[in-house]
């Protein structure tokens, strides 16, 4: 269980999102990212298993590279290769993100630069494609495709914090997620004992009258709940949230791990 896993967050984009300013600090590096490979499992909620991941992650100095892909059964695809350095703090470089296939919504595509430069692809299920291409102004703190590393650096003592996010709505929305502590949970390994886990609660931010709006017509994004297990190498453990928007929530889990199913999103 010393897999130094960092993967992606997938985080659900809604129609309703505006951008959200707060002032935004990089969150600092206390442990290096390395070069490493994982196995995952994505689980409905009643623990059946959707599809398969694998997370290949390379280093090279102080820039590294992710890229996390998930099968699933019934054909459909979440491929995402994120970039970012770790010179003190995390800084991010680059995000493109696929999602296609039965599963999602809407098919989409979306590619980002440190720039600020957004790219987005979509198609319906009627096969019709739209490209909308926007330059937003980034915060130091963006997440996108880097989130999950970002969390390996936080404890359980750490602050209530947010980071920025650019989700696949309209031509690409900036947004903030707010990370708060959430006790442990205990899990069991590939192999040993109980082990037990930090979570981190994650919450969209919709901001304005978006916020206030979502709850009543049904689009709030749900949470999402974050499992860690913090040690000298900090490993995620597990992912509970949606994929996309108006999707079911899944488990995305590290393949051999045992979770309690008395509720998925704890």
């Amino acid at each position: 269980m010393n897999l130094r896993l960092a993967a992606p967050i997938a985080i659900v984009a809604s129609s309703l999102l505006t951008p959200s300013t707060v002032n935004a600090e990089p969150i600092r590096v206390e442990h290096l990212q390395g070069t490493t490979d994982g196995f995952l499992l994505i689980r409905s909620e009643s623990g059946a298993i959707l599809g398969h991941g694998q997370l290949n992650q390379v280093a090279s100095g102080d820039r590294v590279t992710m890229h996390l892909t998930f099968n699933f059964r019934d054909g459909s695809l979440d491929d995402e290769v994120a970039v970012f350095t770790q010179r003190n703090v995390f800084a991010f470089v680059s995000d493109h993100h696929i999602q296609r296939g039965p599963f999602f919504k809407t098919d989409t595509d979306m590619t980002i630069d440190a720039k600020g430069n957004v790219t987005l692809k979509t198609k319906d299920k009627d096969g019709k494609e739209k490209v909308e291409t926007s330059q937003i102004d980034l915060p130091p703190d963006l997440a996108n495709g880097i989130i999950g590393a970002m969390l390996l650096n936080l404890s359980s003592k750490t602050p209530d914090m947010s980071v920025g996010m650019v989700l696949p709505a309209g031509k690409g929305r900036l947004v903030r997620l707010h990370i708060t502590p959430e006790g442990t949970r205990s899990f069991t390994p590939v192999v040993g004992e109980h082990r037990t886990a930090n979570l981190f609660r994650i919450k969209i931010d919709l901001g304005g009258i978006a916020g206030v709006v979502a709850p009543m017509i049904g689009k709030q994004p749900s949470d999402i709940i974050v499992w860690i297990l913090e040690d000298d190498a900090p490993v995620l453990v597990r992912e509970v949230g949606q994929l996309s928007e108006g999707g079911p929530i899944v488990s995305i889990e590290l393949a051999g791990t045992s979770f309690p199913r008395t509720g998925t999103a704890k």
